[in-house]
């Protein structure tokens, strides 16, 4: 495995367990649609957070949230409907984003809320 791919899975990884620590519960890991996949779908009381996860090993073009283009809300948007509508589920839904920058050391995680919103 490609280590960008290693590093990616790793951030991930940090990321559920934060999100754990901070009560939310994982419902789904890699949830696919069409062209879409979201990263990690979490509950906590009545939010439904639609998270994206960015892990960079550098900051030297900029932080992890900042890849985070048009293109890929747009689909996160297209899974999200379709996830909400094929369970049924009735939610305050929020778009996260978990930057987690590696420095060499440990992993750094910044969970940013309502990250971006879709109209």
């Amino acid at each position: 495995m490609a280590a960008h791919n290693e590093l990616g899975k790793q951030g991930e990884e940090a990321a559920v367990v934060f999100l754990k620590k901070e009560g939310y519960e994982i419902l789904e890991r890699n949830w696919v649609f069409q062209k879409a996949e979201i990263d990690i779908i979490a509950k906590k009381n009545d939010v439904l957070a639609i998270v994206e996860v960015k892990t960079r090993s550098n900051t030297e073009y900029g932080d992890p949230q900042n890849f985070v283009n048009q293109k890929k809300i747009k689909l996160l948007v297209k899974a999200v409907n379709e996830y909400v509508g094929t369970k049924n589920l009735d939610f305050n839904i929020r778009f996260d984003i978990i930057a987690v920058k590696n420095d060499a050391t440990k992993l750094q995680v910044e969970h940013l809320e309502n990250a971006f919103y879709h109209f």
